[in-house]
């Protein structure tokens, strides 16, 4: 009992000091994967990037204690961060404290829907995904993930718009303008640096590798090279202008928004007292008030694309400040300091006596020292609300990675594992993570596979690795100042590679065409949809759903004759020669009300097409389950068949659908005599009375046939 509560107690078992230390050297060394990755990945979710330190914390050491698993690696992972930016980009503005505060709190409500499945032992509901569901969206992700970096390795800045595509063509048109070689450059250098790593020595940690070298390039060249200024320092008349026009737009934003806040609140009680007058004023005010909204939003978007375009040049002054010109209109006698400077604008005002002015590259910036508080995050209905479906996406989708690694490991490791206590894991992973200001966090495939090399023995080593982080977050975060953004990138970017799996969509074609057009449409459908990743998903689960409907309502029906082997087989398919005084009919899946009808159709028209037909033999051995409608379809064909004067009987009818016979005394109207155990049993005892005024000389049923036109 104690053990199915506190799973990690059996680890203990034959545990030894070498399990120990391997288990302690295989935590150190996810751990040295894990900090850089997990900073990438919260920028990837639109967070500040020390929130992947947070949620590397108390989520990889739970879901280690609480899983089934003992190599699988939790923390962020890239496509349950992207989802997680999806998700939260219509409430709040990216790296907004309202943002982090949904993001914790979707964390929360994904842990609990993974604990509720968990406990309730309801994990086959992942099935719903189908694997060609999650292989075209988890190729549409890579790229999407991959693209979605583009803007921090060319240094350039655009805002988000309403399709991905959309975004990076804004992406493009701005490297075209202006593109930050050294911030390429540095991303570049990571790439090969990890890449040179991966080929050269795979156990040699690229990543973090790559993280230190161009940290201490971009410390000791100066890489971040920010300074800031009153709006006086600008030379421009014009961009002065444009930034004051920024700011005029700005300001008014807010006011605008608790106005749109104050006619929701009179919307709700509007209905609550059910004023239909009330209601209809109220939605008229919200329409205006969003109206309004969208009409400065697009301003202030407009303004602030401007100013992310202006490339000023720094000159040094008698008194040591710089002064900055248009680069093309630097005045005569004056020199510039040789670097392009640009205005930081994002969705606030400006501080027109405090511009931030930024003539180098990107870098992650201060983390907060220490460890985060633990508490329970905001609870907002309303956001909630909104978030749910999401978070139900977020939690099957993590699961089905988690589990798919876990089962990949568990095949080399010959270890057992139980998909319910993996999801009892994962869930109260989250949920204590979002006490510790985590994000949603999954199984990372990467990760558990060094885990593995490093020859982990148990889920210890996740608690090692739970234990680098917090040395990191006490003492160490003052080194990770320097980490260009470009870095972080080409992490995302190195890791997304291994999620491309072209292969999988000729799989599934090959398998079922039907499964390579669900994966093929889930993945365009997710590009197209992008950034609304979920709209995607579900394209391809209804898909799915669509399929599995078709094929039960209209299951496969065999008609059996004696091939060459003396095995029976499907007639179309092999080609062979039928009985014309006996049909063999296969019926491949449940009898139940959507395809009862379609089996009655076939029999319909079988004694309406051959002429001569004595006798139905229906092998019922496909037939796994039948319900009342079923039951009732064969009763009517029964009193159909022999009113032709055709007699009709079954065979190999499993124990499940006998009781149901017997229950609806279908058995007695039939009759026990014409219910037989096996196909072979059947066609020997109705052979001869089929026959009685045979003309064949040879029936195929007896003696095996050609082929036909052989």
């Amino acid at each position: 009992m104690l053990a199915k509560v506190f799973p990690f107690l059996a680890w203990f078992k034959n545990y030894d000091k070498t399990s120990l230390q391997r288990d302690a050297i295989s935590g150190l060394t996810v751990a040295l994967v894990l900090i850089p990755q997990s900073m990438a990945y919260a920028q990837l979710a639109g967070l500040p990037a020390y929130y992947g330190l947070y949620a590397s914390f108390l989520p990889p050491m739970i879901a280690a204690l609480f899983g089934s698993s003992r190599q699988l690696a939790t923390g962020p992972v890239a496509v349950v961060s992207l989802m997680t930016a999806a998700s939260l980009a219509p409430l709040a503005t990216a790296g907004s404290s309202d943002y982090i505060g949904y993001a914790i709190l979707l964390a929360l409500m994904v842990g609990a829907f993974q604990l509720t499945l968990g406990i309730l032992r309801l994990g086959l509901v992942v099935n719903f995904l189908s694997h060609p569901v999650v292989n075209g969206f988890t190729n549409a992700a890579a790229i999407i993930i991959a693209s979605s970096q583009l803007s921090k390795m060319f240094g350039v800045y655009v805002d988000t718009a309403p399709h991905h595509y959309e975004t990076i063509l804004h992406v493009v048109e701005a490297a075209s303008h202006y593109t930050h070689w050294p911030t390429l450059l540095m991303g570049i250098f990571a790439f090969g640096i990890m890449y040179g790593l991966k080929w050269l020595s795979p156990r040699i940690p690229n990543v973090l590798v790559a993280v230190v070298i161009t940290t201490l390039l971009s410390w000791a060249t100066g890489f971040q090279h920010d300074r800031n200024v009153s709006i006086e320092a600008i030379e421009a008349p014009a961009v002065r202008s444009l930034i004051e026009q920024f700011n005029a737009v700005t300001t008014t934003l807010p006011s605008m928004a608790e106005g749109r806040t104050q006619f929701g609140e009179a919307l709700d009680k509007a209905k609550q007292r059910h004023d239909e007058v009330g209601i209809l004023d109220a939605e008229h005010d919200m329409n205006v008030a969003n109206l309004n909204i969208a009409r400065q939003q697009e301003r202030a978007h407009g303004y602030r694309e401007q100013i992310r375009a202006v490339l000023l040049a720094g000159v040094s002054q008698a008194d040591g400040t710089l002064a900055f010109y248009p680069e093309d209109n630097v005045p005569a006698g004056m020199e510039s300091d040789g670097r392009t400077w640009r205005i930081k604008v994002g969705n606030k005002p400006l501080d027109t006596d405090n511009l931030r002015m930024m003539g180098g590259g990107a870098v992650v910036g201060a983390i907060p020292k220490g460890l985060p508080s633990l508490d329970i995050p905001p609870i907002n209905i309303g956001v909630m609300l909104h978030l749910l479906p999401f978070a139900a996406i977020i939690s099957l989708l993590g699961f089905m990675e988690a589990i798919s690694i876990a089962k990949a490991m568990a095949s080399k490791t010959g270890q057992r594992l139980d998909p319910n206590q993996e999801l009892i894991g994962q869930g109260l992973g989250n949920i204590l993570g979002a006490i510790g200001k985590s994000y949603p966090t999954s199984g990372s495939f990467s990760r558990s596979a060094v885990n593995l090399q490093a020859r982990a023995v148990s889920g210890l080593s996740s608690v090692f690795t739970s234990l680098a982080v917090v040395i990191v977050l006490l003492f160490f975060t003052p080194l990770l100042y320097h980490l260009p953004q470009s870095v972080l990138a080409a992490v995302i970017m190195m890791a997304v590679i291994g999620l491309l799996n072209v292969s999988g969509f000729i799989h599934a074609w090959k398998a079922k065409w039907y499964d390579g057009a669900i994966s093929i449409i889930s993945f365009v459908g997710t590009m197209v949809f992008a950034p609304h990743l979920d709209k995607g998903i579900m394209i391809g689960v209804v898909l799915s759903l669509m399929v599995f409907l078709y094929k039960s309502m209209r299951p496969k029906v065999a008609f059996l004759a004696r091939s060459e082997d003396e095995a029976l087989r499907c007639v179309s398919t092999h080609g062979l020669k039928e009985c014309p005084y006996v049909t063999l009919v296969r019926f491949d899946g449940p009898l139940f009300f959507a395809n009862a009808s379609y089996l009655e159709d076939t029999i319909t028209e079988i004694m309406r097409s051959k002429e001569g037909l004595n006798h139905i033999l229906i092998a019922a051995n496909g037939i796994n389950d039948i319900d009342s409608s079923g039951e009732e379809t064969l009763s009517m064909l029964v009193d159909r068949v022999r009113s032709n004067g055709i007699d009709i009987s079954m065979s190999g009818v499993n124990e499940s659908v006998m009781e149901v016979f017997t229950r609806t005394h279908f058995l007695a109207k039939i009759g026990e005599d014409h219910i037989f155990p096996t196909l072979e049993k059947g066609i020997v005892t109705i052979h001869q009375s089929a026959h009685e005024q045979a003309q064949e000389a040879n029936c195929p049923l007896l003696t095996p046939c050609r082929l036909v036109g052989a």
